[in-house]
């Protein structure tokens, strides 16, 4: 409709009948005021009722002043009522802040709009407004009621935003501390640990699980979109390399949740662990980072270190199985490589099959001959040695390090 005000069918009531309809609303705002907020405290008793500072609803004040500001302009030139947007963007903040939805909000207003124009059609009857002019302001009503909501959407993201914000806060306190190194803080017991993950976890609602593994993510860009993860799972995108907490990873559905929810990024989770031992868990799972980002172990996906143990044992210690090569592989000192990679090859083979040169043979598709002719080199090289189930289990461990890492049979005095 055009703006009252503009040429309409309510411009061409005669003003001393808009006069009359006006004073007539504004006496009976107070009354429709209570009777709007009676009947959406019917409708909707979960609504808070806040008081000011004089003991009368701020809901009530609001009503009223709303109702007052649209009659009075009716007797204006304005384009449209204007009415301060503070309470309304208080009722959207208390929806926010309650965690309700914003449905709900607009379903309270358009109750309110309907009992108003219950009664303004009653008060136009009285003093003979034409139906035209009432439908036009039915029109200005409805459109004056969409600027009220605008301004209460704008509280209520605002209170979301704020709320959300307060959460991501709780969250990575509770990371934090479920993540540190507890042997690091003598003063601190368990008992006392306990405590305090409990506490923090009840301020946003966490169940405490009895299990968790913890994780870390490589992002697949700068600015990517944080993976949805679901409920339950905590996630910490503010670190360079995102931080996780999977309750109870082995539940029933989880891992395939978090398959789907993992689409794109790259990172590993660390193994199940009790609660208070989530540090372990995470130190898995920066190893494994580590492990990936040297091309250690397959990139371009989430991994789980339960599924990568012997890497993760053996490739971790480098120094230490880098010192025990030395030792345990001193006889292919004097090979040339390509001989001590072959040997390292079948000397491995038929450590893990302890079977004879046909199985040994298979193992690396060469012919038993050969097979036999290199184990009688090795038994040349190390002795007596190679019948110590000790050295065997050294020689075993070194060469498995060695495969992983793509070098087997390097020798380096």
């Amino acid at each position: 409709m055009p703006p009252l005000g503009s040429r309409s069918a309510w411009h061409d009531v005669p003003r001393s009948q808009v006069r009359r309809f006006a004073a007539l609303a504004i006496a009976e705002a107070p009354t429709l005021a209570e009777e709007i907020l009676r009947e959406i405290r019917r409708e909707y008793p979960h609504v808070p009722v806040i008081l000011d500072d004089s003991g009368e609803p701020k809901s009530l004040i609001g009503i009223r002043r709303a109702i007052e500001v649209f009659v009075l302009h009716l007797e204006t030139t304005e384009d449209r009522p204007r009415v301060h947007p503070e309470v309304f963007q208080d009722f959207g903040r208390g929806e926010g802040l309650g965690g309700r939805s914003l449905d709900s909000l607009q379903a309270i207003y358009r109750l309110g709009v309907r009992l108003t124009w219950r009664r303004l059609a009653e008060i136009g009857q009285r003093v003979d407004i034409p139906p035209p002019a009432m439908y036009e302001l039915v029109d200005a009503g409805y459109e004056y009621l969409d600027g009220l909501v605008d301004q209460s959407v704008r509280g209520y993201a605002e209170a979301a935003a704020r709320q959300a914000g307060e959460r991501l806060r709780l969250q990575r306190e509770l990371m934090e501390l479920l993540l540190a190194e507890h042997s690091t803080r003598p003063a601190a017991g368990p008992h006392e640990i306990a405590a305090a993950l409990a506490e923090r976890a009840a301020r946003i609602g966490w169940a405490l699980p009895a299990k968790v593994a913890a994780g870390v993510l490589l992002r697949p860009a700068r600015q990517a979109v944080a993976p949805a993860v679901g409920q339950g799972v905590l996630l910490d995108m503010e670190a360079e390399q995102p931080r996780m907490v999977v309750p109870d990873p082995d539940a029933a559905g989880r891992p395939e949740l978090l398959r789907r929810a993992m689409t794109g990024w790259a990172g590993a989770i660390g193994p199940p662990v009790p609660l208070v031992d989530a540090a372990k868990s995470l130190r898995w799972a920066e190893a494994a980072v580590r492990l990936m980002e040297r091309g250690l172990l397959p990139a371009g996906e989430v991994l789980h270190c339960t599924e990568h143990t012997e890497a993760l044992v053996l490739l971790q210690p480098e120094e230490l199985i880098d010192d025990l090569a030395r030792r345990t592989l001193a006889p292919l000192a004097h090979c040339g490589r390509t001989h001590a990679r072959r040997l390292a090859e079948t000397l491995l083979a038929w450590l893990e099959t302890r079977g004879g040169a046909p199985e040994v043979a298979g193992r690396l598709g060469v012919h038993p001959q050969t097979v036999r002719y290199r184990l009688r080199q090795i038994r040349e090289l190390w002795g007596d040695e190679i019948d110590d189930p000790d050295r065997r289990f050294e020689l075993e461990l070194v060469l498995r390090a060695q495969r992983l890492r793509g070098d087997l049979g390097r020798f380096t005095p």
